[in-house]
């Protein structure tokens, strides 16, 4: 807990950090219903330790802002009212700078909750909380990125949000699979000491799997052109009916964020950025319906959460050597002197075959705080590991993202897996 003022200071930096590049205007638009305007970003981070702290243990207790209970409150029905989602990007009002001054405003409270519950030995529940908090604002640091990408990339000036150049990748390393055994195994978070873990990690339980093999690295943007070359997005064997419905529907291609000019030659627009497309680095902003086409167009699966839960956990990953910033790296020759799993972590989340569904035994949490993660268990599917925009210490093997089987504005990437599901 002496750590926990710091810690908190840190993670609200960083997030403010992330806005720096932006304009103001950058800040308050909306590009789509699933996405969000940093300005919303920063305010509902703020609103979380507002209502789920501030307002249950602080002293004489008053609002920041009365108005904005219901304009940052994301999907807590047992709060109360909410602004609709889809109209966040039309609150000109309130403007950055009062947003600014209610992160400040609340910031010095919660310091101060913080250092009184340390001087007072009231410490555990409000540790609880205030992690759940900084857990939750990284996630929207991430989402925060993401959801700028998407909105830059309407913008015909293409701008970047780092004026900085990518540098061109390395060749990557050949595909291997890596053999795992299988058998009983151990899924969901094991309670190291310390940690953190949402409650969709939760319980831990034992799970039977087949023997499989799993591809030590991502597949490059080379080798889903050539999915692409082969007529793959024409292909209907390759697609799951829905899958196929989706892709004839919204008239696609190709990836999110690709684009093939008069040439013919290929590009992706970056947060760098448009750049000439890189074959070396993972094919990302991917759906699962096009993961699950290239996969059987490979030869191959998507693994299942529970096998991609336990090749971290048994199989030797190697570390990411340097990312890039916020682009995922290439798997180099020089990692993969490394036997082991390359890019598991730190490059992007990878879609698994899995329905986002309940652990054996799992309870939801009662009170608004409930709703975090249990009732989205619900036409969603797992996605394993971190991406090259997830914040540093964040993600874990057992760590449960999920999206849509359509989402793809996220940096999603592919995975492949062998034998019996």
């Amino acid at each position: 807990m002496s750590a926990l003022p710091e810690y908190y200071q840190q993670v609200r930096r960083h997030t403010l950090a992330l806005a720096e590049p932006l304009s103001d205007e950058d800040c308050g638009a909306q590009s789509m219903p699933d996405a969000s305007p940093v300005k919303w970003h920063l305010a509902h981070t703020t609103w979380f330790f507002e209502t789920f702290i501030l307002e249950r243990q602080e002293p004489d207790f008053a609002p920041f802002h009365t108005a904005f209970r219901v304009l940052f409150n994301s999907y807590y029905n047992g709060i109360g009212e909410k602004h609709p989602r889809a109209q966040r990007g039309l609150l000109t009002r309130p403007s950055m700078a009062l947003v600014r001054d209610y992160r400040r405003n609340v910031d010095a409270r919660m310091v101060r909750l913080l250092a009184a519950a340390a001087a007072q030995d009231r410490t555990e529940q409000l540790a609880g909380l205030a992690s759940l908090g900084l857990q939750h604002e990284q996630q929207h640091q991430e989402l925060l990125l993401t959801d700028v990408k998407h909105l830059l990339a309407q913008n015909p000036l293409l701008p970047a949000y780092l004026e900085r150049p990518l540098p061109p990748a390395a060749a990557p390393a050949a595909m291997q699979w890596l053999p795992f055994e299988g058998g009983v195994c151990h899924i969901g978070y094991q309670g190291a000491e310390g940690g953190f873990c949402f409650d969709n990690e939760l319980p831990p339980h034992r799970q039977f799997l087949e023997p499989y093999e799993l591809a030590s690295r991502l597949v490059t943007n080379g080798e889903y052109l050539a999915f692409i070359d082969a007529g793959g997005y024409a292909d209907v064997t390759l697609w799951l009916a829905e899958g196929w419905d989706w892709v004839r529907s919204q008239q696609l291609a190709a990836p999110l964020y690709w684009r093939q000019d008069e040439q013919g030659q290929w590009h992706e627009y970056t947060l760098y950025g448009e750049q000439a497309l890189d074959l070396a680095r993972p094919a990302c902003h991917l759906s699962l319906y096009e993961a699950d086409a290239y996969a059987r167009w490979a030869g191959a699966r998507l693994p299942t959460e529970a096998e991609w839960e336990h090749a971290a956990a048994c199989g030797a990953v190697v570390a990411p050597q340097i990312i890039e910033g916020y682009h995922p790296a290439a798997a180099t020759a020089l990692a993969a002197e490394q036997a082991g799993l390359l890019q598991m972590f730190g490059h992007g989340w990878q879609w698994t075959s899995s329905s986002y569904a309940a652990y054996p035994g799992f309870r939801t949490a009662e009170g608004a705080l409930g709703e975090y993660n249990g009732k989205f268990m619900l036409n969603q599917y797992v996605l394993r590991g971190s991406s090259c925009a997830t914040p540093a210490g964040h993600a874990r093997a057992s760590y449960r993202n999920f999206f849509p089987a359509s989402a793809r504005w996220q940096f999603t990437c592919i995975r492949l897996a062998r034998g019996p599901a």
